[in-house]
């Protein structure tokens, strides 16, 4: 079955796609940056990702930050999907110029509800709007669900590998993953998907949005064993828990149960 993800859903839903706003981003960072705090922070209003603290990166499934981030937090401009196509050679370049040393690909890609492509799409598109900035930014694959199936998930990702041939250049590729299951679920997946991903290049895995879809209790939990488990991962190279909002991570505007087991865990 195609995974669906209700949480996603419905905050995409209601996430603004914003035009560029010419917000200075609040910290430089040098290219090809590898040094940064491997937690992050996923965030529709910039103002609350301060509450995440050790976040050392942050992203909002737009093209432009929306706000000004803490200082040290490094914002990554995603191309969500063809809807952004026309808006995003000057926010990536805008980007770029303020300090951001990433690009994420395509939000699920494999997924009806999100960016719907197919791997041979995606894979043309990519190179038309993202490959221009290798040698300028860390390429991010599109990030793909752990869904099950031909052309979902990983076979998704390994058909867009196939497509690129090479020429999307890419180095760094993007998972999710939710699911109400053991921690040992989640290792199993993102390991799966480093195998792929050493098969094709990359140089680590970025797990850019997971979470444990059980109760608050469920999800300490799961913190508590996946966030070391990701630390001392050397293949892992980023990740994010989602998300900065009220009802997930925090509650009204500081961290909530789940929350403060996030940040306590790194």
């Amino acid at each position: 079955m195609v995974f669906v993800n209700a949480f996603v859903a419905t905050m995409m839903a209601t996430a603004a796609m914003a035009a560029p706003h010419g917000h200075h981003f609040s910290h430089l960072h040098a290219r090809q940056n590898t040094t940064v705090n491997k937690l992050g922070a996923a965030y529709n209003d910039a103002s609350l990702v301060s509450a995440i603290t050790g976040a050392g990166w942050a992203y909002d499934w737009n093209l432009d930050s929306d706000g000004t981030l803490p200082d040290g937090v490094e914002y990554c401009p995603m191309l969500w999907g063809p809807k952004m196509y026309s808006q995003w050679q000057s926010a990536a370049t805008s980007a770029l110029s303020q300090g951001s040393t990433c690009i994420l690909g395509f939000n699920e890609p494999d997924n009806a509800g999100q960016a719907a492509m197919t791997p041979q799409q995606a894979a043309t598109d990519y190179q038309t709007y993202i490959t221009p900035y290798s040698g300028q930014a860390t390429l991010v694959t599109p990030a793909v669900t752990n869904g099950q199936g031909d052309d979902i998930g990983l076979s998704w990702l390994q058909s867009w590998f196939d497509a690129c041939d090479g020429a999307c250049q890419a180095t760094v590729m993007a998972i999710h993953y939710y699911a109400n299951a053991d921690v040992s679920d989640f290792t199993n997946f993102v390991e799966s998907a480093i195998t792929l991903g050493q098969q094709y290049g990359m140089q680590s895995v970025w797990i850019t949005e997971f979470q444990n879809t059980g109760s608050d209790d469920d999800q300490v939990t799961f913190l508590q064993s996946a966030i070391p488990w990701l630390n001392n991962n050397t293949m892992v190279g980023r990740y994010s828990y989602f998300y900065v909002a009220d009802g997930y991570l925090l509650s009204g505007t500081s961290l909530s149960e789940v929350g403060q087991a996030y940040v306590a865990s790194y």
